[in-house]
């Protein structure tokens, strides 16, 4: 798997623009609807520069925030030095997907974002996050949507390489990291969340519409209208499809079986 230390610096410039603010955004809101009001136990795994674990402990959540790169994991804490107050709340460990040192159904949420488009395969990832979840808790991926690779590349002009990609029904491109990445689709990663005893619940598409705009600086009133566009469309077919992230959450039943 990559070390995304050493894209740190094109990694944090998308992360930063407003088309990667659209993702943060939109999927924040999922997550944190799905928590409950009180303070909740999650896992942040394959956090990043800790975008997300930031906004959930500012909610006021206790976050473990995990990731296998010691450069990632430094960011994350140069994050919550600038956010007094918040430190408390989270704790942060190197490890990958498949090393995670937690016990069974420890988690009041886990959120694996960004992460399962840089593995072989998602079954075992999602095995492995999914019994981490509590019971009425909740598993949360966001992963690159195999359903829409070459939409992008064909709003974007580059019709040869977009033809290229659809006709042979490819299931990798090229990420906004220069990166090949691999995508999965809605139904199969819940398919997977199901055969670990967890329910799908309704999926979403993020960034169907701004994922092109490379150069996208919208002020903040374009912006808002922006978000709030992607937001209806998210869980409306046929524009969630066309995500080129797909957004999935899966709810562990409350007896716990």
């Amino acid at each position: 798997m990559t070390d995304f230390a050493t894209v740190g610096r094109h990694y944090a410039e998308h992360s930063g623009s407003a088309r990667g603010r659209l993702r943060h955004d939109l999927v924040a809101r999922r997550v944190l609807a799905e928590l409950p009001d009180r303070p909740s136990t999650v896992l942040d795994a394959g956090c990043g520069d800790g975008e997300m674990t930031v906004r959930l402990a500012a909610a006021g959540h206790r976050v473990t925030a995990v990731d296998p790169s010691a450069g990632m994991l430094a960011a994350a804490a140069r994050r919550l030095d600038a956010r007094p107050g918040l430190g408390a709340r989270v704790r942060l460990l190197e490890a990958g997907i498949h090393d995670l040192p937690f016990g069974a159904k420890e988690f009041d949420a886990v959120c694996c974002h960004g992460v399962l488009m840089y593995l072989d395969e998602p079954t075992t990832a999602v095995a492995r996050l999914a019994g981490l979840v509590a019971p009425g808790g909740v598993l949360s991926i966001l992963t690159k949507n195999r359903a829409a690779i070459g939409a992008r590349e064909a709003l974007r002009g580059d019709y040869a390489a977009a033809r290229e990609l659809i006709e042979r029904d490819a299931a990798t491109s090229v990420g906004n990291l220069g990166l090949a990445t691999r995508g999965d689709t809605a139904e199969e990663l819940d398919r997977l969340a199901a055969a670990q005893g967890l329910v799908p619940q309704p999926w979403q598409g993020v960034r169907i519409f701004h994922d092109h705009q490379g150069d996208w600086a919208p002020g903040p009133e374009e912006y808002g209208l922006a978000l709030e566009t992607e937001w209806a469309a998210s869980t409306r077919d046929p524009y969630r499809q066309l995500g080129r992230l797909v957004h999935t959450v899966a709810r562990a039943p409350r007896g716990g079986g």
